[in-house]
C-alpha cells in the first residue's frame, strides 16, 4: 500500500510517515518504487472472510448453492484460510437481513466476498463499502460488471417493499382501533 494510505490507517500525517521512512524509523518494511511512490509492505490483517450469497426467493435455492461454490473457489484461489459461508434468502432491499447484520456487526470479519454488488445490497452498496473501509475491513466483488438483469424486477421489489410497509401500518392501526375506542378517546 502507498505510504500515505498506511499513514492514514495509523492515524499519523503523511509528512511524519515520510520523515520516518527517510530516517529509517518506519516500523514496517517499505521501499521506493521507480515512480517515486513509497510502497509499504503492511501485513494483511488475518481474520474471518465471509462468503455471502443471497437469492430473492426459495425457488432459487439451486442458484444459491452454485453461488456459494463459485465464492469458495475464488477464496481458495486467493489463499484465504479462515473462510465461512453465509447464505440468505430474501429481497436485496430488505435492510433487516439477520445474517448480513450479524456479519456486519462482527469485528473479526475482515472481508465480505460477494459475486455481484446487488447480492449484498440493491441500493446503498457504496455506503456499506465505505462504512466497512472506515473500520479497516472491505468488500470484495468477484464480478464487478453491473448486473442489469431486469430493471422491471428492481422496480417491482421497490414497490413491493413500500406497499408492505404501508399495509403493515394500516393493519396495525386497524388492530389498535378497538382498544383506542374502548378508552373513550377520539
Amino acid at each position: 500500500m502507498k505510504l500515505s494510505d498506511w499513514a492514514r490507517q495509523q492515524g499519523i500525517s503523511d509528512i511524519t510517515a515520510w520523515r520516518w521512512f527517510r530516517a529509517g524509523k518506519l516500523p514496517v518494511p517499505a521501499r521506493p518504487l521507480p515512480a517515486g511512490t513509497i510502497w509499504v509492505e503492511a501485513p494483511h490483517p488475518e481474520g474471518i472472510t465471509v462468503l455471502y450469497a443471497r437469492v430473492s426467493s426459495a425457488d432459487q435455492k439451486e442458484d444459491l448453492e452454485r453461488q456459494v461454490q463459485r465464492l469458495q473457489a475464488f477464496a481458495q484461489e486467493q489463499g484465504w484460510t479462515e473462510v465461512k459461508a453465509a447464505t440468505e434468502i430474501g429481497f436485496g432491499l430488505n435492510g433487516k437481513r439477520k445474517k448480513l447484520l450479524r456479519i456486519l456487526r462482527d469485528p473479526q470479519v475482515v472481508r465480505i466476498v460477494v459475486e455481484h454488488r446487488d447480492r449484498l445490497a440493491r441500493f446503498g452498496f457504496d455506503l456499506l463499502e465505505a462504512a466497512m473501509a472506515a473500520s479497516g475491513r472491505h468488500v470484495v466483488v468477484i464480478e464487478e460488471g453491473e448486473v442489469t438483469d431486469d430493471l422491471a424486477q428492481d422496480v417491482l421489489e421497490i414497490l413491493t417493499s413500500a406497499c408492505g410497509r404501508l399495509d403493515g401500518r394500516r393493519s396495525a392501526r386497524r388492530r389498535a382501533q378497538p382498544a383506542w375506542e374502548a378508552t373513550g378517546c377520539k
